[in-house]
């Protein structure tokens, strides 16, 4: 599924079609998906052109979650125009600076960026879910930790007790599930890669988001892992606990939260290591295979936790260390 950087044929008879004749196209990003990304410029105004073509891609529940956040007062790019059969949308343009980016360039305001990250969040689960977004809970927890067995096991070439492994992940996250937390809208890949900085805005319309059109209504620990335990950076482990501390100060939240918070991070970690693996293997995206190390890393931190007790019994009875973090460059 490797995908190159060239814009639709029919990009120039969109673009002029809103006003954006003659622009130059440049390209901007691809991601994990058939997703591809260019900046759109012309003269001193530039937008992003996102093409997302059918039949692999649908535009529409991106349009209706950017709508809708900025509805409840967070940052998500402005629907400039759209041509939806064709998938094609023309959007704001949020300038180059992500947060991964800033804080590799600006180390010492780590702490006081990942307040503004957590408080997104605190901001966001004040309100009722998106109406309409499918539900993510436990059926879903499970079937998305699969993608471990079904991916990374067959690649490492392990044979693993695959219905003791569903029984573990039961184990673990029924208790999640029933904890009687109210459901939020989860953004599902909320992390430093999908959040721009923003200038001459401040709180949380500081940081413009990225990458929610597949957004559930979910557990309101999730995303909040999410962007603490993330794939692609390194958050201080000091951090990542004034952070929790944090959010349930603010939405007097406890011990279940601090439970289903470990516990939705190991299930995350977990799907990851999957879906990188699935990316690299089926979708020829090697790189992805760079970040399993981290992922290893933070997914035993997390099972030392308690009530994941099922979960690291079963890792280390069917997955030897030496399968894990980067075992295919060991054996090289």
């Amino acid at each position: 599924m490797a995908s190159t950087m060239t814009p639709p044929a029919h990009a120039p008879e969109f673009l002029a079609s809103c006003g954006w004749k003659g622009a130059d196209v440049l390209p901007l990003a691809g991601d994990a998906s058939f997703r591809r990304y260019f900046r759109v410029v012309q003269g001193d105004r530039s937008a992003v052109l996102m093409d997302a073509p059918p039949p692999h891609e649908d535009p529409r529940p991106f349009v209706a979650i950017a709508e809708w956040l900025a509805s409840v007062g967070l940052s998500a790019p402005e629907i400039i125009a759209r041509d939806l059969d064709k998938g094609l949308l023309l959007l704001g343009d949020f300038g180059d600076w992500r947060l991964r980016e800033w804080l590799d360039d600006n180390p010492d305001g780590e702490r006081e960026l990942y307040e503004v990250a957590t408080d997104v969040l605190i901001h966001l689960h004040q309100h009722r879910p998106m109406p309409g977004l499918p539900v993510h809970g436990l059926d879903q927890w499970l079937e998305e930790v699969k993608l471990f067995t079904d991916w990374y096991c067959p690649a490492v070439g392990l044979e693993i007790d695959a219905a003791g492994y569903r029984e573990a992940w039961t184990r673990a996250l029924s208790p999640v599930a029933g904890d009687g937390m109210s459901p939020v809208t989860v953004l599902r890949d909320y992390h430093a890669e999908n959040i721009m900085l923003v200038a001459g805005r401040g709180g949380v319309e500081h940081f413009g988001l990225l990458d929610f059109q597949d957004a559930l209504s979910g557990h309101p620990a999730y995303d909040l892992a999410s962007v603490l335990e993330d794939a692609r950076r390194d958050v201080p482990a000091a951090i990542e606990r004034a952070m929790i501390d944090r959010y349930i100060a603010a939405t007097g939240h406890g011990e279940a939260f601090e439970r289903a918070y470990w516990a939705l991070a190991a299930q995350r970690n977990t799907r990851i290591l999957g879906v990188f693996t699935r990316l690299w293997k089926r979708d020829n995206k090697p790189h992805y295979r760079q970040f399993q190390p981290r992922m290893w890393g933070l997914l035993e931190r997390d099972l030392e936790q308690p009530g994941l007790e099922p979960v690291r019994d079963w890792f280390d009875a069917n997955v030897p260390a030496r399968y894990r973090r980067d075992p295919w460059r060991e054996a090289a």
